[in-house]
């Protein structure tokens, strides 16, 4: 009798986001008998309500601001306005044809696909409606949700990034409830769709998990993009009103909208699983885990989102190939976090990967660091964006951060990734040719400078 036809399984993964079926396809690869549960469609979040859909936005947001600005580069177009019943069929068709190829491969791949929400009945076994699923090794990966603040209700004209994802029409005023990642691409998307946005932020600055020169460039480039945003001050309510939502502030002033989107960030979906039942520690909702992705129980790994620490899908992505390694004995060398990188879609993109400067500090005491301005980039200036690259270096050590702002520098945190954790010195990305020209250059550049000798840059 086959593994799947006895209900015994090398591997269950309950969660079929980017980190449940990334192990599920690496433990089909290696021989592993699977069973994947899944509760909503495949792919999770990211596919369905998160990366895939919000980026789509984004890029209808570019072409919007394109035709409005084509006559600044000699093109006259005219702008006429957003067809939001056109820009989410656009979008559900793009997430439809991610999630007809994921389906494929997770059936090519021969796992074992459960539909329905699971929950644990011990450390092995996983309940799904009147079926057991029983796996000599447990993955838990139920991903992550939009949170709301205590006494914020989410409906109507108040909602999260998932709501915000079918409105069928662009509101003239958006208040967005916070300035981390989903909050600034979001308010990006909302202002080139023609609304008029705040940010409203408790903490001292935009992007606060970014280093301070990236935050600082995106305010100066939000100002001039008549993007507000106030920060240092804290939410204390809002009502609604037919259709105009009014947003109160901790200092009295309060804000009329058409909208508040509340992106004050994701929390760990655990409650009512049976985690904590079948003996697997939570903290805050969390599943805390050895640098091997190991729970407190022999046997039950913990991937993705309700791991502490960042929450990207291509952290899952990695986490579930590891754990499907780690299984099959091939014994992978540990993810660091540090070097992961990070990229914020809104315009101007920023990307990031390494340390920042003050943590950098921290950790090292004496670091050098250098920015190189995207003035100096031809193939920036063609696209008429601002920003610069930041190199953070131990002194006379490996570059430990890369930190960059503009648009579509996203595109280069591939090379930057690279520098940070094959820990290059500036004098070994000086000597690499970069395509001229490229915004990739901005890379080259900023090291040639950072080892002493500048090309298109002052020293």
């Amino acid at each position: 009798m086959s593994a799947g036809a006895a209900g015994d399984y090398d591997v269950v993964i309950l969660g079929g986001g980017s980190g449940g079926y990334a192990c599920a396809l690496r433990s089909a690869e290696l021989g592993l008998s699977v069973a994947l549960v899944e509760k909503g469609r495949l792919g999770g979040t990211c596919l369905h309500q998160g990366c895939i859909p919000t980026k789509a936005l984004l890029h209808a947001a570019e072409v919007a601001d394109v035709a409005r600005e084509g006559a600044s580069f000699g093109v006259k177009t005219t702008f006429e306005s957003v067809d939001m019943t056109g820009v989410n069929a656009y979008k559900d068709g793009v997430v439809g044809r991610l999630y007809k190829g994921l389906q494929g491969l997770v059936k090519a791949a021969k796992i074992d696909y459960v539909e329905g929400a699971g929950v644990l009945d011990g450390p092995r076994t996983v309940v799904v409606g009147d079926r057991r699923v029983t796996g000599r090794n447990l993955v838990l990966a139920t991903g992550s949700y939009a949170k709301s603040l205590p006494g914020l209700e989410i409906g109507g004209r108040i909602m999260t990034s998932e709501q915000a994802l079918a409105i069928e029409d662009v509101p003239a005023r958006v208040v967005v409830l916070g300035g981390g990642v989903i909050g600034v691409e979001f308010a990006s998307v909302f202002k080139s769709f023609g609304s008029e946005v705040t940010i409203v932020e408790a903490l001292p600055r935009l992007v606060a998990a970014e280093d301070e020169a990236i935050s600082k460039q995106l305010e100066r480039s939000f100002r001039k993009r008549k993007i507000a945003f106030k920060t240092g001050v804290r939410f204390a309510g809002a009502t609604q009103r037919g259709d105009v939502v009014t947003v109160s502030l901790e200092s009295g002033e309060t804000i009329d909208a058409d909208l508040l989107l509340v992106a004050v960030g994701r929390g760990p979906v655990t409650d009512g699983l049976g985690y904590e039942a079948a003996g697997v520690a939570v903290d805050r909702g969390f599943v805390p885990t050895d640098e091997r992705l190991r729970t407190n129980v022999e046997g039950v790994y913990a991937v993705g989102d309700i791991v502490p620490g960042l929450q990207l899908a291509h952290r899952g992505f990695a986490q579930g190939i590891f754990v499907a390694e780690e299984i099959a004995g091939l014994a992978p060398a540990v993810i660091e976090e540090t070097g992961i990188p990070r990229v914020t879609y809104c315009d101007p993109e920023i990307a990031s990967v390494g340390l920042t400067e003050p943590q950098a500090r921290e950790k090292y005491g004496d670091v050098a660091t250098y920015e190189y301005n995207l003035g100096g980039n031809g193939k920036s200036q063609i696209l008429g964006t601002q920003g610069f690259v930041k190199l953070v270096r131990r002194v006379d050590g490996p570059i430990v951060g890369v930190h960059m702002i503009g648009a579509r520098m996203g595109e280069q945190i591939g090379e930057a990734q690279l520098v940070v954790n094959w820990e290059a010195h500036p004098e070994d990305v000086a000597s690499l040719i970069h395509a001229h020209p490229t915004q990739n250059e901005a890379l080259g550049e900023a090291h040639l400078a950072l080892a002493g000798k500048p090309l298109h840059a002052h020293a």
